[in-house]
């Protein structure tokens, strides 16, 4: 008989909520394929404190009580927009992480508790194909890009035009701060270009709680001109990758080209810090931000949204639906100080 024969099989994973600390739970995590910034344990605290949302985070574990797999999920439910577990909600990635049987154990559990509690969809938003019989929606896709090892070398990686946009602002004096002192700065120019959009605004407090509770791996940069905020970008490093997930710029300053600054400083940040992939942040394909993020040399990559919904076409709540294709043209008419008070109360509830 063989030794392999000899083998005592593997015992199912049992899932539960997690009863751990964060400790464990992110040591674990971070040694997953698949894991993003927006797995981390830290996350849980800014949902809870900045939008009240209740957090399913639950641990598949071994008959040793090692941990297998980890799953962070956010119920976001209101009367106007519906019910919906998301992992996780207002960014790109989350989704199970662990050994293939623990990642199909945490989404059986999600599916049970969906159907318990009778959410409208269930959404496990991953960075990579998981190993799991939910339909997967690649409505969303990101552009990623990997870096040299200088700046003198990323900036000679670029096409001549991509050159000539990033010296723009600074032949026009702009310049750049970083640092989380500046989410004041960075939510003066978010809110007003959302609201130029024509999109409801997070809170405030939402990318405070984000700047209190991870100091060391969230990258904030705003530009200004003549003395005033005019672009920001606000990011997460992981690992030896970085993701931008919020970026803005002002209309008023759009001759100057901002922006084109705000990333060009982050990448080279990320260079010396030796990060070795720049992530764009999701988009919809062939969109005006897609071609934005195309520009930069990077590669597209899809996402990997898996979903359970009680009908079909099921998804979170978008412009892009005839139902709410009328908010942006009301939403762009509003004084800013007056969409800065509701849009956080609307927004909390479409993730």
């Amino acid at each position: 008989m063989t030794a392999r024969a000899l083998e005592t099989p593997r015992a199912a994973p049992r899932v539960a909520p997690f009863a751990g600390d964060a400790a464990e739970w992110d040591a674990f995590a971070r040694a997953q394929a698949g894991f993003t910034h927006f797995h981390l344990h830290g996350w849980r605290r800014v949902m809870e404190r900045a939008f009240g949302h209740e957090c399913l985070y639950h641990a598949a574990r071994g008959d040793d009580g090692a941990l297998r797999g980890v799953l962070p999920l956010v119920r976001v439910k209101s009367a106007l927009f519906g019910h919906f577990l998301v992992s996780m909600p207002f960014l790109n990635y989350g989704g199970p992480l662990g050994d293939a049987e623990s990642v199909r154990a945490l989404t059986a559990a999600a599916v049970a508790e969906a159907e318990r509690s009778r959410a409208k969809l269930l959404e496990l938003r991953s960075a990579v194909e998981l190993p799991i019989d939910l339909p997967v929606s690649h409505r969303k896709i990101t552009v990623r890009l990997d870096l040299a090892e200088t700046s003198e070398a990323q900036f000679k990686r670029f096409d001549a035009k991509l050159r000539s946009q990033i010296r723009k602002p600074q032949k026009d004096g702009v310049t750049v701060r970083s640092g989380l002192d500046q989410v004041p700065q960075f939510y003066e120019v978010f809110a007003q270009h959302m609201r130029d959009l024509g999109t409801p605004v997070l809170s405030r407090r939402f990318f405070e709680e984000i700047a209190a509770t991870f100091p060391d791996s969230a990258r904030l940069a705003v530009a200004y001109l003549e003395g005033q905020p005019v672009a920001t970008g606000l990011g997460f490093r992981f690992g030896d990758e970085f993701e931008i997930t919020w970026a803005s710029s002002l209309l008023s300053a759009k001759k100057s080209a901002p922006n084109m600054l705000v990333y060009w400083e982050l990448l080279q940040a990320c260079v010396a810090e030796g990060v070795r992939r720049f992530d764009f942040g999701r988009c919809t394909p062939n969109g005006g931000t897609h071609k934005f993020k195309q520009q930069w040399g990077g590669q597209d990559a899809p996402l990997y949204w898996y979903q359970r919904s009680e009908s079909p076409d099921a998804k979170t709540p978008s412009p892009d639906d005839g139902a709410y294709s009328w908010g942006p043209r009301v939403w762009k008419k509003l004084p800013i100080a007056v969409a800065n008070v509701v849009g956080p109360r609307i927004v909390k509830y479409i993730p």
